[in-house]
């Protein structure tokens, strides 16, 4: 069924309050899980309700948690979520950031015992919202395949990078170094689908096309290039997990109990967010508009394709997404 985002959205905050969310985080936490879908990343959006309802009821997430955030310097801080719900918790720290950076030219928050997130878009443009450059990371379960070895070292940890754009939506640049989410494999599970080659690996770290069998995901790069995926989860543990003190690399604790996680477990998570107030080293407008120009340039290039295939940049497949998805609402399975 379809549902017009609007409505979802205050169903899904109705639905966090009743399960003891505060109000203002009920609201940033639905923004974030409606807009991951709106945008179509639904492997992080509306689909993982009912998990983070279940591990509210299982004690893992604190709904009345208070998160606690301290400034450590003109442009740094750190956000304690308490085990509470990431969501909120992030976005509450990139607003700080955001203040900081006004002030500062640039802010970054550390947050320190989380839980999963979501789509880091959300938290980034809230920077680009504000002519900033937004910065957001999370780490995650290990899952990405470790290059030359058989066997997940660090997790999918997806990096994501906004900037404003003169008369559209901002770019955003939002993906894990693998050529596929955990989450979106197990859709491709939940569909009965097979997985396209060079996506996954079983548990002996052979390649395999069965979501049934993945048990790590390949970096991006394949067999020659590998390595470099592999090093970008490295650099988004680096700041996720060892800036915040949380567990890194294997020790990052696991989401989901078919994954050998346990519902009631703290996951000890940490995010890392970022704000940089471009006015500082160049003139807004100008940016926007440069930016505008390279996006269109890079667009037009082989316009003609025989395949029609469009030349496109980050965040273009969203922007369409959403513009679809605006006048026809948005897809829920029942």
């Amino acid at each position: 069924m379809r549902i017009p985002y609007q409505t979802l959205l205050e169903k899904t905050c109705k639905i966090l309050e009743k399960v003891g969310l505060y109000k203002d985080q009920a609201r940033l936490t639905a923004e974030a899980i409606c807009t991951a879908s709106l945008r179509g990343t639904d492997s992080h959006g509306i689909r993982l309700l009912p998990h983070y309802l279940k591990a509210i009821e299982a004690g893992r997430i604190d709904p009345k948690a208070e998160f606690k955030f301290e400034q450590t310097g003109d442009s740094t801080g750190i956000l304690n979520a308490n085990h509470g719900m990431a969501h909120a918790a992030v976005a509450t720290a990139m607003d700080h950031a955001i203040e900081l950076a006004k002030v500062a030219g640039t802010g970054f928050i550390s947050v320190k015992n989380s839980n999963h997130c979501g789509a880091m878009a959300y938290y980034g443009l809230r920077a680009a919202k504000q002519d900033m450059i937004g910065l957001a990371f999370t780490n995650a379960t290990a899952k990405l395949k470790t290059f030359n070895a058989r066997e997940p070292f660090f997790g999918i940890n997806p990096i994501c990078i906004t900037a404003p754009m003169e008369g559209e939506e901002p770019f955003c640049y939002d993906a894990s170094p693998t050529v596929m989410s955990n989450n979106k494999v197990k859709m491709y599970k939940e569909r009965g689908e097979k997985l396209p080659k060079g996506v996954a690996a079983d548990a002996g770290g052979n390649m395999t096309t069965d979501p049934g069998l993945s048990k790590m995901l390949l970096p991006l790069g394949g067999d020659l290039g590998g390595y470099k995926g592999f090093a970008m989860a490295m650099v988004a543990d680096i700041f996720c997990s060892l800036l915040s003190g949380m567990p890194n690399g294997r020790d990052v604790s696991t989401m989901y109990e078919a994954d050998g996680g346990n519902i009631t477990d703290k996951r000890y998570l940490g995010q890392f967010v970022g704000a940089i107030r471009i006015d500082r080293f160049e003139d807004v407008v100008v940016f926007k508009r440069r930016l505008k120009e390279t996006a269109d340039e890079i667009r037009s290039m082989d316009k003609e394709t025989s395949d029609g295939v469009e030349v496109m940049v980050p965040g273009d497949p969203e922007k369409k997404y959403k513009a679809a998805q605006i006048k026809s609402g948005l897809k829920v399975s029942n």
